[in-house]
């Protein structure tokens, strides 16, 4: 099974400032982005979004361009919820609040938001949900860079600690092939 995982490209969102599940808009232009992406991806697949717009407005632009076998939204595709600290810049985070999170960020979860491990099980879900359907048709996944790298996690199983060791830039297309072999590690 092919899966091609699409970042979003930049937001209107000032560097530094923490914005998570916020539903903010693209930086424009785009186009040419957008352009670049659609030539790295299949000429037909699934397509699957998460609902916010910076996602929606790039996966409904790929649904436009290819054949759509079918188009989802899912909000186990959503970036990290980070709760208290969404719109904030992360200088602004108080050290006490900040440093806790930042020395162990899998486990410990963001007041009023979710902790990695959190996110990394919400897209096991989808992914284990997609791959027992067994289709043969590429999946393309637009989302955030947390939900990206939980799902590379996942293919080559490193650890959750580890996470940001995959460097997913904005509109970066990852391609991955899943093989039976990884199907059985997710039941």
């Amino acid at each position: 099974m092919e899966i091609y995982l699409v970042r979003h490209t930049e937001t209107i969102c000032e560097k530094g400032i923490c914005y998570g599940q916020s539903d903010v808009d693209l930086a424009e232009p785009f186009e040419n982005t957008f352009e670049n992406i659609l030539s790295q991806l299949p000429n037909e697949a699934i397509i699957f979004s998460s609902p916010l717009k910076r996602c929606v407005t790039l996966a409904k632009y790929i649904q436009n361009k290819i054949k759509t076998i079918s188009y989802h939204e899912d909000t186990r595709l959503m970036e990290m919820n980070f709760g208290d600290w969404e719109m904030k810049n992360w200088n602004d985070i108080p050290p006490e609040q900040l440093n806790p999170w930042m020395e162990d960020f899998v486990n410990i979860g963001v007041s009023n938001g979710e902790s990695f491990v959190e996110l990394h099980k919400r897209t096991e879900r989808f992914l284990s949900e997609q791959i027992s359907k067994k289709t043969d048709q590429p999946i393309v996944i637009v989302a955030h860079a947390g939900s990206i790298r939980s799902f590379l996690c996942h293919h080559t199983s490193l650890p959750l600690k580890d996470a940001f060791q995959n460097k997913v830039d904005f509109g970066q297309v990852i391609k991955i092939d899943f093989k039976p072999c990884f199907v059985s590690k997710l039941f």
